[in-house]
C-alpha cells in the first residue's frame, strides 16, 4: 500500500472511505498518517523482518497499520476480529509480534489477551483514549515526521489459516529487500488480468483481516484507485454503494451472491450496477446456479480464481470461459498444477484427487517445519494445503472439496459440497453445511445441517421436501440421510463455512473422529 506517488500527482484523490459514515481520506493525508506511524514503528526499535500484529474490526485505521508496515520492511499479521483472548493470544505469540494494534472495541479482549503476551512492548488503540497499557496512536504518532522513512523497505503481511482444521497457521513469504516503489511481478500480473487502474473505484464488503480482501485492497490503493470500505456486509447496501460511488471493482465470496440474489424483485430490478467493470470472486467454491444467476443478472463481468493464502499456485476464468466450463474454478496461470492420488500418482483425466502444485512462490509455515513438511510432497518439490479436484480435458480445474471434509461411506468417497452447492440454491435455504457423522454399518453418512429462510419453520416437513430436493438431482449415496436445523450456521465473516464447530458435535471423541 505504498501512495507516496499518487500524493503527489492527486493528493486530494480519496485513497478511501467508509461506507457507513462517508469519512473519507486522501491521498496526501493517508501519506502522512501512514508515514507517522511507519516512523513510530522504527522508534520501538522494530527491525526489517520484524513482526507486528492488527486486531480489530473495519475502521479508518485499518489501511494506515497495513499500510506503515509495507513501508517499513516489517510483517504484519491481520488477526480474526472475532477471536477471544485465548485465541489473540496465541496468534500474537506465534508470530512473534513485538506491537499490538488495536480498537476501542476490541480493547478488552485484546487487554485480556495480553497477559499471556510478555514480548509485546507496546499496545496501540487507533481511536480510544491511552492508559496504562494502550496508547492512543494519534498521541503516539503525533511528533513523528510525515515523510518517508529515510531507507524505506517493502514490507509484507503474514497472515494465518482459519484454523478451520486445527490451530491456525501462520504464513510466511520471503520478503524481498525491496524499495515499496518497485513494481514486483505479482503486481503487474494482476493489474493486467483485472485491469486496475488510477481512475477505478474498488468496493470492499469483506473484512480486513482475510487475505483476499486485504490484498485487493492493497493493490487498488497501489495502483492509486479509490477503495470504498464497509464495515460489515449488508446485500441491499451493497447494491446501493455500487451506485453512489460508481463502483467499477469489487470482490466478494459465493454466500454474499446468494444473500444478493434472494433480495426482493423490485429491489434488484432497481438496483444501478451498470458502473461495474470486474466482479470478482474466490475463497469458497460457487453453486453452478447462484454463478449461472449472477451472470445473467449483472452480465459477462464476473470472474473466478483459485487460490491458497501460501500462494502456491493461481487459476482463474472469467464468465466466457466459465459458462463453457460451469462448475469450474478456470485454468493455472501461476505455477504447475499435478493432481495426484494417496500414493503420489497422475490421477486420469476427470477423476478427482488432491490438487498439487510445483509452488509458484516460497511459503513456510511460520516457526513450524512439522507442518510445512507434511504440506510438501516427499521430494518437496510440490505442496499442496489439502483441496480435491480435477482436471477436464480442456485443462480447466474443478474443486470436489477439502481431503479433511470427504465423507467415506461403504467404502464411497463422497465430496460434500456438491450438496452444499445444491441445497444453497433451494429458496427455503439461507445457508447449508454437509458432512460425515458417524454410521455404524457404514462408517459414515452423510448429514446435513440447514439456517432456513427467515420465516420458514423448519422441523420434519421442511426435511422432508429438502430430501426430495436433493433426491431429484443427486444420487442416493450423496444425499444426507438426515436433516437437522440451526438460527444460524458458524459461517465465517469471510464467508467460508466453520464446519469443524458442527461435526465435533456428532463425532465427540471418537478416535476416528474428523478435524
Amino acid at each position: 500500500m505504498y501512495p507516496g506517488k499518487f500524493a503527489k500527482e492527486n493528493p486530494d484523490r480519496p485513497a478511501f472511505i467508509m461506507a457507513s459514515t462517508g469519512e473519507t481520506v486522501t491521498y496526501k493525508e493517508y501519506e502522512a498518517r501512514t508515514n507517522r506511524l511507519a516512523h513510530f514503528l522504527q522508534h520501538q526499535n522494530l527491525q526489517q523482518r520484524d513482526h507486528y500484529a492488527i486486531f480489530m474490526e473495519n475502521n479508518a485505521w485499518y489501511l494506515e497499520s497495513c499500510g506503515a508496515g509495507e513501508r517499513s520492511g516489517l510483517y504484519y499479521t491481520c488477526i480474526n476480529s472475532y477471536l477471544t483472548a485465548e485465541e489473540l493470544a496465541y496468534i500474537i505469540n506465534n508470530s512473534e509480534s513485538k506491537i499490538l494494534i488495536t480498537s476501542d472495541a476490541k480493547r478488552s479482549v485484546a487487554k485480556e489477551a495480553l497477559k499471556s503476551c510478555p514480548d509485546v512492548k507496546t499496545a496501540i488503540v487507533v481511536d480510544g483514549e491511552t492508559d496504562d497499557q494502550f496508547v492512543n496512536l494519534q498521541e503516539a504518532t503525533a511528533d513523528c515526521p510525515t515523510k518517508p522513512l529515510e531507507n524505506e523497505k517493502l514490507g509484507l503481511s503474514m497472515l494465518y489459516s482459519s484454523g478451520t482444521t486445527g490451530q491456525p497457521k501462520g504464513i510466511l513469504r520471503p520478503m524481498p529487500d525491496n524499495s515499496p516503489l518497485e513494481q514486483i511481478p505479482l503486481y503487474t500480473f494482476l493489474q493486467k488480468l483485472w485491469r486496475y487502474r488510477e481512475d477505478m473505484v474498488y468496493l470492499s464488503p469483506a473484512p480486513l483481516y482475510h487475505s483476499a480482501p486485504q490484498a485487493a485492497v492493497n493493490f487498488a490503493i497501489r495502483f492509486g484507485g479509490t477503495v470504498v470500505i464497509m464495515e460489515r456486509f449488508d446485500p441491499e447496501e451493497y447494491l446501493h454503494l455500487i451506485s453512489k460511488y460508481k463502483v467499477t471493482h469489487s470482490q466478494l465470496v459465493p454466500t454474499m451472491f446468494s444473500r444478493m440474489l434472494k433480495l426482493p424483485v423490485e429491489i434488484r430490478n432497481f438496483a444501478d450496477t451498470s458502473s461495474l467493470e470486474i466482479a470478482i470472486h474466490a475463497a469458497a467454491p460457487c453453486p453452478v446456479q447462484v454463478k449461472k444467476d449472477m451472470i445473467s443478472w449483472w452480465g459477462p463481468i464476473i470472474h473466478e480464481y483459485y487460490g491458497a493464502t501460501e500462494g502456491l499456485g493461481f487459476t482463474a476464468c472469467n464468465s466466457e470461459e466459465w459458462l463453457a466450463h460451469p462448475g469450474s474454478v478456470g485454468k493455472v496461470l501461476l505455477g504447475d498444477l499435478h493432481i495426484l492420488d494417496e500414493e503420489m500418482n497422475p490421477c486420469p483425466t476427470g477423476t478427482s484427487g488432491t490438487v498439487w502444485f510445483k509452488t509458484a512462490t516460497e511459503f513456510e509455515y511460520f516457526n513450524d517445519p512439522d507442518r510445512t513438511k507434511e504440506a510438501l510432497s516427499p521430494d518437496g518439490s510440490m505442496s499442496t494445503v489439502g483441496d480435491m479436484g480435477y482436471i477436464d480435458e480442456d485443462g480447466f480445474l474443478y474443486l470436489t472439496d477439502r481431503a479433511t471434509f470427504m465423507i467415506v461411506s461403504g467404502g464411497v468417497n463422497i465430496y460434500p459440497q456438491e450438496c452444499e452447492n445444491l441445497l444453497i440454491t433451494h429458496p427455503k435455504v439461507a445457508d447449508a453445511a454437509v458432512f460425515g457423522v458417524p454410521n455404524e454399518d457404514f462408517g459414515e453418512e452423510v448429514k446435513a445441517v440447514i439456517q432456513p429462510m427467515p420465516g420458514v419453520t423448519p422441523g420434519e416437513a421442511l426435511a422432508a421436501e429438502l430430501s426430495d430436493f436433493c433426491h431429484a438431482h443427486l444420487s442416493p449415496q450423496k444425499c444426507p440421510r438426515s436433516f437437522d436445523f440451526e438460527e444460524q450456521l458458524p459461517r465465517l465473516p469471510t464467508g467460508k463455512l466453520y464446519k469443524r464447530l458442527l461435526r465435533d458435535r456428532y463425532w465427540g471423541d471418537k478416535k476416528n473422529k474428523i478435524v
